[in-house]
């Protein structure tokens, strides 16, 4: 007895999304408006809606996978047709701006991918298509962190520069100088300048061409999460702002041993002062420093300063101006000299009042214009806010980029 086979038609699987993350192209359905031609018009984009639409999109990422390379831009590719709209965001809701080539088919992120970030890409073609994709960077080995000077939202001083000290070394400079931005509400002229900090450690200011002008904002935008410094990534983007308050200038004359605090080029206080002993290592640095920060009552040991056990003392309204130990600040047991001879171990002493009143009235970043036959000579760069002992032209060939200066737009 023969057996009838009975033949059952396949089923349909339903169209569904397809998004493959790999080096492979990614293949997306198109997406249809709620009662599109050829659709059900309920808006939920059936298979009905994918026939009446048209040819698929299709697009490539640079990057893949989960262990994708941090510190390269992100580079999506379609493969036909031209691309509409590409967003990338991370995790967070951050996302990476980026432009579309002449070809209108590639897409590039302005900013490099950070390590340790998981990204969706989505890309939307001129048809209405739109393909999705993803991808993690490998989280970094090791990280860089900095410090900024002078503080957020503070007030300084006309010779205040923007200073950034690094936790690690810094080989990659230019990169790292590519991604700082200052703005300025006067379009004020400086340049970057890297050192080795006093510390050590990898630094770099922001000086302008010449002193500030008062109540000039800035802002310093270091958008570094994502670069390589060479011994570790950034990890955070930073940013900080200042304001630049009165214009004070502070101008000592060690020969005269006079000190003259000038507001808008008027002398409004005329000190007598004593300057570093001459003909030795007490003698006083000369050139432009910078106040780098008022202390108040401090203890003070010519110890730390290599100058054996000269002293050792309790001292008020102490003012710095070096990391080496120059200050400026009250000194009543050379009360003897004010006005008439160099006797101390480097600093600018005054009198209890006269420190106190100048304590009360500068402001750090202001500068101390320091002038005088026997002294060491101009402090060096690093040791303390140095970069005014340099000429204009000096400055900038520290910059790591060609041409050095810039406009703080």
């Amino acid at each position: 007895m023969s057996r009838i086979r009975r033949h059952t038609p396949l089923r349909r699987r339903p169209v569904r999304n397809a998004a493959i993350v790999g080096t492979a192209v990614l293949a997306a359905a198109l997406t249809a408006c709620s009662g599109g031609s050829g659709g059900s018009g309920d808006g939920k984009g059936g298979a009905a809606d994918l026939a009446g639409a048209g040819k698929k999109a299709e697009i490539s990422v640079n990057l893949t996978g989960q262990q994708a390379k941090a510190g390269e831009p992100v580079k999506v590719t379609l493969a036909a047709g031209k691309l509409q709209e590409v967003t990338v965001t991370d995790a967070k809701g951050g996302k990476l701006a980026g432009k579309t080539g002449a070809d209108g088919r590639t897409w590039t992120s302005d900013r490099v991918a950070a390590p340790g970030t998981t990204y969706a890409v989505e890309a939307k073609d001129d048809k209405g298509s739109t393909a999705k994709a993803g991808f993690t960077t490998a989280a970094a080995d090791k990280v860089n962190k900095l410090s900024l000077s002078p503080g957020k939202d503070t007030t300084v001083g006309v010779a205040q520069p923007l200073s950034i000290v690094f936790d690690h070394p810094v080989k990659n400079k230019a990169a790292v100088e590519k991604q700082l931005k200052v703005t300025t509400s006067d379009n004020t002229l400086g340049s970057w300048g890297w050192m080795e900090d006093y510390s050590g450690k990898s630094r770099v200011d922001w000086r302008p061409k010449d002193y500030w002008k008062s109540g000039t904002k800035v802002t310093l935008e270091a958008d570094l999460n994502g670069v390589d410094s060479g011994s570790g990534w950034f990890v955070k983007d930073y940013k900080t702002g200042f304001t630049v308050g009165r214009n004070q200038v502070v101008k000592v004359d060690l020969d005269n041993h006079r000190l003259k605090l000038y507001r808008d080029g008027a002398v409004v206080k005329d000190i007598p002062v004593s300057g570093g002993t001459p003909g030795g290592d007490k003698r006083s640095w000369r050139g432009k420093a910078v106040l780098m920060a008022k202390e108040g009552t401090i203890n003070m040991n010519s110890e730390t300063v290599g100058l054996g056990d000269a002293y050792n003392k309790m001292v008020d309204y102490s003012m710095r101006l070096t990391w080496s130990g120059m200050y400026a600040h009250a000194a009543p047991w050379n009360a003897q000299y004010f006005g008439n001879t160099n006797h101390s171990s480097g600093c600018i002493g005054m009198s209890d009042s006269n420190a106190k009143e100048l304590y009360g009235t500068v402001q750090v970043g202001d500068p101390f214009e320091i002038v005088g036959d026997d002294t060491k000579g101009p402090q060096a760069v690093n040791n303390g806010y140095g970069e005014w002992n340099l000429s204009w032209e000096q400055w900038q060939k520290k910059s790591a980029l060609t041409g050095g200066s810039t406009s703080g737009a």
